[in-house]
């Protein structure tokens, strides 16, 4: 199964994304910002990142911006609430291969993990 990095500064998110993934038979990593998901991403270049936009210390945007310095085939999916399409857009041509909104139905997760797998 895939390794997946879940990057959210709140931590019931993570849990509840982590659980998903885990229920899955996913190997799951956190991390709760976007520095922490570089570094991350750096140590153990997971197959996979689900990353939220909105975080203290580094957003979601930046973080894909170096993650994607670090590997340019990296796979990462952005989750976010409503009414973020413009940062979505961004997202996208920054090199985020799908979005996930808050708040997420669990198969909403796995299908955008399969969706990222097959990329």
């Amino acid at each position: 199964m895939a390794k997946v990095l879940v990057v959210d500064d709140a931590a019931f998110m993570r849990v509840r994304a982590a659980k998903v993934l885990r229920d899955a038979g996913h190997e799951v990593l956190e991390a709760e910002n976007g520095q922490e998901a570089v570094n991350k991403y750096a140590e153990s270049r997971p197959d996979v990142v689900l990353m939220d936009i909105t975080m203290p210390d580094m957003d979601g945007l930046a973080a894909l911006r170096e993650i994607r310095k670090l590997d340019p085939s990296a796979r990462v999916a952005m989750v976010t609430a409503m009414g973020q399409q413009a940062i979505v857009m961004e997202a996208l041509k920054a090199g985020a291969k799908d979005f996930v909104l808050k708040p997420f139905q669990p198969e909403r997760v796995l299908a955008s993990l399969r969706k990222l797998l097959a990329a």
